[in-house]
């Protein structure tokens, strides 16, 4: 008797195993997911907003007295942070940057306010809008004018970056010097700008913050260019100037006078959070 091989079964006859039916999933389930999705990126855009927003805002130039270098309706992102000192205590001498500290110590991520410095800052007049300037004397330095150059203490100030002369009016604030907490400042455009020619000097606690970059027009895109004076040595910033480099989110009464000016300017800087659309900067 023959051993014979097994016959293969006949498929055609006892079929195919049945495959599990998917499991379709519950539209309760599907639904509340995508919900919760678009919850969480919703939350997370918000934080990204308001990180970006406690270290720049947007300023958009309202009119001609930066020019040739700024011009109107250019828009600007300042960083409001620039000037921020930190007290590192008795960490100062264990920690390196020792140029970026003020003589009172206090350490500064990025520099003080120099000259050529773009700021954005509140003026001391009744103007509800912000001023865009640039910073040409500094505490301690005596400021004067003559045949159409500015003089700081004696020294003739190189501007290449301006194309006309500065005049000054003689009216008591053509010959000053810059007193502790304060900066004088000029708009590019000589002939034709509100500045401390006409309101005198701008308190360092009115600083809004430092222009960064240029984001529109497209073709001006880029970091906002800082001018140099090699003929003018810096002057270092005291512990009296030092002190008022507080951020300009967070003013006190002492900075900026009595408790309605405080107000104000909570006010000011509250309108300018809100306004996505960029703060006119005069």
């Amino acid at each position: 008797m023959t051993q014979q091989d097994p016959q293969p079964l006949d498929q055609s006859v006892f079929g195919s195993p049945a495959a599990a039916p998917p499991v379709q999933p519950k539209k309760g389930s599907v639904a509340g997911s995508a919900i919760r999705e678009i919850i969480e990126t919703l939350v997370l855009a918000g934080i990204i907003f308001l990180a970006v927003r406690m270290v720049v805002l947007n300023f958009r130039v309202d009119g001609e007295s930066m020019l040739p270098n700024m011009h109107n309706e250019e828009m600007l992102l300042v960083n409001r942070n620039a000037y921020r000192g930190v007290d590192l205590g008795p960490l100062d001498d264990l920690l390196p940057g020792k140029d970026n500290r003020a003589s009172d110590g206090r350490f500064y991520p990025f520099d003080p306010p120099q000259r050529g410095d773009v700021i954005v800052f509140d003026p001391p007049t009744d103007s509800s809008k912000p001023y865009i300037k640039r910073i040409i004397g500094l505490p301690g330095e005596e400021v004067t004018f003559n045949k159409g150059r500015v003089i700081i203490n004696g020294v003739e100030l190189d501007e290449p970056y301006i194309d006309q002369d500065t005049r000054c009016g003689g009216n008591g604030r053509c010959d000053v010097v810059v007193e502790p907490g304060t900066v004088f400042v000029l708009g590019d455009n000589r002939g034709n700008s509100s500045d401390s020619r006409v309101f005198g000097l701008v308190p360092v606690g009115n600083i809004i913050g430092k222009a960064w970059v240029t984001y529109w027009p497209v073709p001006d895109f880029g970091f906002v260019p800082h001018k140099d004076y090699p003929g003018i040595p810096e002057t270092s910033m005291s512990a009296d100037d030092s002190r008022v480099l507080q951020p300009a989110a967070s003013p006190t009464a002492g900075d900026y006078g009595d408790e309605r000016q405080k107000k104000d300017r909570q006010k000011k800087e509250k309108d300018r959070q809100d306004n996505a659309a960029g703060t006119p900067a005069t």
